[in-house]
């Protein structure tokens, strides 16, 4: 996520926002209950990978913002 976000990194990614990314969010969301649905634990995989990188990527534009970053959230966990 470091190198998608940075200047030599993907325009694409720079421009997103929360906002930009919300229905990805839900998309992705959608995605993986449709795979638990199907039952198969590849497609699962798959699902859970994309739904995990909208989580790193919203908790790298919490960083750039000074709010948090991924390693909170994950402390955050054992709370």
């Amino acid at each position: 996520m470091d190198v998608l976000r940075s200047p030599e990194g993907c325009p694409w990614d720079r421009e997103q926002t929360r906002e930009t990314l919300k229905p990805m969010l839900i998309e992705e969301s959608y995605e993986v209950l449709e795979a638990l649905d199907s039952q198969d634990p590849g497609e699962l995989c798959e699902e859970l990978g994309d739904l995990l990188f909208q989580v790193v990527f919203h908790c790298r534009i919490a960083k750039e913002r000074g709010e948090f970053d991924a390693d909170e959230v994950c402390r955050r966990v054992y709370e």
